[in-house]
């Protein structure tokens, strides 16, 4: 009530210069139609904080046509047909117009917020149930914000426990593969012992949070929020913050953090800023090594390794704003794009310079691309959040080879080094039931596959040794199918609560190329 009570005083300022044809207070407008998503204080929730820092690459008149019309490639629907002109309008001012206070949060309120269940270390290091337990899955099913551990050869659930509200970003694991950690889109860090089925650790860091990355070396976590605007690095052993760094160039313009990954073959953080064309390297490793062995006497780098202090940053400036990016195999290569299409850019991570561009319309979802060799060369493909095509991508020239028509956008994309054929989806469009397979070998569709008419069907993965590709049900009333990657026939269905992300141990701990890391 107290936050209901806040966006009414802000809202009387409002209504004096809103349009008298607004039928409702403009409170009660954003309550109805946005507060279930961008939360009642405009916060964030499932959707992000509806901030005035937040909106700056977003226009005003820009605002007007989504929240009329939508937005592609996302889960914003159009209220043109519920709302007036005039309560568009309000409704923009209102998002526009800073609230009377943001909360802080700063290292004291992070470090206030910490959980923990279990002392790092305490619990037994043989684990509580048999399976191959690098062939586990973990199963995100939002539909009731639970998370299924599943056997990946049996394909029997171990385990199922509630997680936090709306998980995002994909959750990672240890090196090892015992420890996983979730984050949940308003901030809240959560680290599960797989072998013993049991979360040890949580802690809040930060109010919207877009994704987390764990170090290769498994030492520390660091997550990237767009509200404030921050990243927090932590210990992966017990969550404790060490760190918070501010997003924001060095003349104090702040920014949301797009995304951040491990590289763990540079034994570093790569982080893209939302507000800012820049992207950063911040290294983890100690003080006295060499961050990449060889390259230390490149003017460059020594400029880089002039920042001192524990996880510095390493600013690299871009041609243009990078929402999303995906790494060649050997992490010296970063392929990225804004979320307003256009060509994309490759950068090099040494070098810290752009060395091509990307033809790549529409608005490419290279976070969910993979790699292969064909003909003897490596290549990358990727889908497309708005239009119906996959682009193959030579990564020795950086030139498209080929464009793949699919039945339309789609989110996801995976495959795996033992089978021949690459699975997407086409999320974004009314073939959303409808997986369509590419055979890596031809660059051609080898089939379309339908799991359940009607039902959006998406994020494919592959158990450990290829053999199986299990496919999401993406409904409510939804389920995992495990199908015959060689076959493509129906193995087995389980049913589940919207299931979205499912991630296998050993896939995503040895950084497969089928898979997004």
């Amino acid at each position: 009530m107290q936050h209901f009570s806040r966006l009414c005083m802000l809202a009387a300022a409002l209504l004096a210069s809103s349009p008298a044809s607004a039928a409702e207070p403009v409170p009660a407008v954003y309550a109805r139609h946005c507060a279930s998503c961008h939360g009642i204080d405009r916060l964030g929730g499932t959707g992000p904080a509806l901030l005035p820092e937040n909106l700056e690459r977003l226009r005003k008149p820009e605002a007007l046509k989504v929240i009329a019309n939508g937005r592609a490639a996302s889960q914003m629907m159009a209220f043109g047909d519920k709302l007036s002109a005039a309560e568009i309008q309000a409704l923009t001012d209102f998002v526009y117009t800073p609230p009377a206070s943001v909360p802080v949060w700063g290292l004291a309120e992070i470090k206030a917020s910490r959980i923990e269940n279990f002392k790092a270390g305490s619990l037994p290091d043989t684990p509580a149930f048999k399976a191959d337990l690098l062939n586990l899955f973990v199963v995100v099913e939002t539909g009731d914000h639970h998370a299924t551990l599943l056997d990946g050869d049996s394909f029997k659930p171990i385990h199922r426990f509630q997680t936090r509200f709306a998980l995002h970003g994909g959750p990672k694991f240890t090196p090892d593969g015992r420890y996983v950690y979730f984050a949940s889109r308003d901030g809240w860090i959560a680290k599960f012992d797989i072998w013993n089925l049991k979360i040890t650790h949580e802690i809040r860091a930060g109010i919207n949070t877009r994704n987390l990355a764990v170090s290769g070396d498994g030492r520390y976590v660091i997550v990237g929020n767009y509200l404030p605007q921050t990243l927090v690095v932590l210990d992966a052993a017990d969550l404790t913050p060490l760190k918070l760094i501010e997003a924001k160039d060095d003349t104090g313009k702040r920014s949301r953090v797009s995304a951040v990954y491990d590289a763990a073959p540079r034994k570093s953080f790569i982080a893209a800023l939302k507000d800012v064309k820049e992207v950063w390297e911040i290294p983890y490793t100690d003080e006295h090594e060499p961050i990449f062995p060889g390259l230390v006497h490149d003017f460059r780098m020594a400029e880089a390794l002039a920042d001192k202090g524990p996880f510095p940053v390493r600013r690299i400036p871009l041609d243009d704003y990078l929402d999303d990016f995906y790494f060649d195999q050997p992490y010296q290569h970063l392929m990225g794009a804004s979320r307003e299409g256009g060509k994309g850019q490759v950068v090099n991570l040494d070098a810290r310079i752009k060395v091509a561009d990307l033809d790549i319309p529409g608005m490419p979802h290279l976070g969910s691309g993979i790699t292969w060799d064909y003909q003897g060369r490596p290549v990358m493909a990727t889908p497309n959040l708005k239009s119906g095509v996959i682009s193959i991508i030579d990564m020795k020239n950086w030139k498209v080879i080929k464009r793949v028509e699919t039945l339309g956008s789609g989110f996801f994309m995976r495959s795996h080094e033992n089978t021949p054929y690459a699975w997407t989806d086409n999320f974004m469009s009314p073939a959303k039931d409808t997986l369509t397979i590419i055979d890596k070998r031809t660059l051609e569709v080898a089939r379309n596959l339908t799991p359940e008419p009607g039902k959006t069907a998406a994020h494919v993965e592959f158990t450990r040794d290829g053999r199986y590709a299990l496919v999401s049900i993406w409904e409510m009333d939804g389920a995992l199918i495990v199908y015959d990657a060689a076959t493509f026939k129906e193995v087995k269905r389980l049913p589940m609560s919207k299931p979205s992300g499912k991630y296998n141990v050993y896939n995503k701990t040895t950084r497969s190329a089928g898979t997004s890391h």
